[in-house]
C-alpha cells in the first residue's frame, strides 16, 4: 500500500471514531507531505515498510509527532489551531512544522504507536467480575501478552460504572483516581470481588509510564479528552504502583510463566495485541495455553481473556476457563478504545 492511501484510510478511521480533529490533521499532513521536498517528505514517500493502518501506522507515528509538540508547548501555532478544530490555517501551519521541526518529526516517527488505551481495562475489570463468579473461591495471578507500559496491568485498581454507579476496585480500595464509565449496551456483569495475588507482563517494546509518558499522551489523538483525562490518571497510578512488564517475546515468555508449577490461578489476557504477533507467535501461544489447561484444576484454574479484532463491530470478547477441563465463553462485544461494552455472555 502507498504511503497516499495509508493516509486517506487513517483519515477515514479517525471520523469513524468521531475525532474530526485527527481525521483534518491526517488530510492537512497527506498534502504537505506531497509537496516537501525535504527530509520529512523524503522519508515518508520512500518509507521501506508497510505504512498501513494496522502495519506500521505511518500516519499515527505524524500525528503523534505533532501532538508530541503541541503537549511540549514547542508549537503554539498548531496549539491554537488544534484549540480551533483545525482552523483555516492548519494547512499552512502543519507544512511549516514540518520544516521546522524535521529532526523532531523524524526520531518521533521511528518508533511504532503505542497508546496502551486505559479504556479497555473496562472490558478487563468486567471479565475478572464474570470470573470472580465462575471460580471461586481462587485467587489469579495476572499476565498480560502485549502490555506496552503495563498500565493495564493496573486494572484492579480502577473504578468501573454500572448500573449502580462506581463499584470499589478489585484492589479492596474504595474509590479509584481513574473511573471508567462505558455505554452499557446490556446488562453489565454482577460486581464481584476477584482474589489477585500479582501482576505482570511482557512486550517486545516495553514503555516506561515515567520516562515515557510524554510518548504515550502524544499517540492519543488530540480531540480526545476524555482519553486523555484517564491516561494522566492512569499514570498517576502507575506511578504509586510500578507496573513489571519484561522485554521479551510474547510466546517464549508465556511459554515460561506457564511451565512453573502452579500454586493458584492464572489469568492471562491480552487486548488488541494479538493481531500485531506473528502467527508462529500465536500458534505458540495457543499451545502453552493448551499445555497449561490440561494440567490445570479447580485450585489452580487457568483462565484466558481476549478482547480482539474479528472484523465484527468493535473487537470480540472471549473467555476460556480450564479448572479440571474447559469451558468457554462469548462474552458480547466492546468498543476498541472502551467507550461501549455489550456484555452478552453466551457459553460455547
Amino acid at each position: 500500500m502507498g504511503w497516499q492511501q495509508a493516509f486517506a484510510d487513517q483519515t477515514r478511521a479517525c471520523r469513524a471514531l468521531g475525532s474530526g480533529l485527527t481525521a483534518r490533521v491526517c488530510e492537512s499532513l497527506a498534502r504537505a507531505i506531497a509537496a516537501d521536498q525535504g527530509p520529512v517528505g523524503r522519508r515518508v514517500k520512500s518509507w521501506p515498510g508497510d505504512p498501513a493502518v494496522g502495519a506500521d501506522s505511518l500516519p499515527l507515528r505524524l500525528c503523534g509527532a505533532l501532538h508530541a509538540l503541541v503537549l511540549s508547548e514547542q508549537a503554539p501555532d498548531l496549539a491554537r489551531a488544534y484549540a480551533m478544530g483545525g482552523g483555516a490555517d492548519l494547512n499552512r501551519v502543519i507544512s511549516d512544522i514540518i520544516q521546522q521541526h524535521d529532526r523532531h518529526i523524524l526520531e518521533f516517527i521511528e518508533h511504532a504507536p503505542q497508546t496502551n488505551e486505559v479504556g479497555r481495562s473496562a472490558v478487563l475489570i468486567a471479565g475478572a467480575w464474570f470470573l470472580a463468579g465462575l471460580a471461586q473461591p481462587a485467587a489469579f495471578e495476572l499476565l498480560e501478552l502485549g502490555a506496552s507500559a503495563g498500565l493495564n496491568l493496573n486494572f484492579p485498581r480502577y473504578s468501573l460504572a454500572d448500573e449502580q454507579g462506581f463499584q470499589p476496585t478489585l484492589a479492596g480500595e474504595p474509590d479509584s483516581a481513574l473511573r471508567l464509565a462505558p455505554l452499557w449496551r446490556s446488562k453489565p456483569p454482577q460486581p464481584a470481588a476477584l482474589a489477585i495475588t500479582g501482576a505482570q507482563g511482557v512486550d517486545l517494546n516495553p514503555l516506561d509510564p515515567q520516562r515515557d509518558g510524554a510518548r504515550l499522551m502524544a499517540y492519543v489523538w488530540a480531540d480526545q479528552r476524555d482519553r486523555l483525562a484517564r491516561l494522566r490518571a492512569a499514570l498517576a497510578i502507575a506511578a504509586e504502583q510500578p507496573p513489571r512488564v519484561e522485554r521479551a517475546d510474547a510466546a517464549d515468555w508465556l511459554e515460561t510463566q506457564l511451565a512453573r508449577p502452579a500454586s493458584q490461578g492464572r489469568l492471562v489476557y491480552h487486548t488488541v495485541a494479538a493481531q500485531y504477533f506473528p502467527q508462529s507467535t500465536r500458534d505458540r501461544i495457543e499451545a502453552a495455553l493448551q499445555d497449561a489447561g490440561a494440567r490445570a484444576t479447580p485450585d489452580t484454574p487457568l483462565a484466558h481473556l481476549s478482547m480482539e479484532a474479528d472484523g465484527g463491530d468493535g473487537a470480540a470478547l472471549r473467555l476460556r476457563l480450564w479448572a479440571g477441563g474447559l469451558r468457554e465463553w462469548d462474552l458480547g462485544r466492546a468498543d476498541f478504545h472502551g467507550r461501549w461494552l455489550d456484555w452478552q455472555p453466551k457459553e460455547i
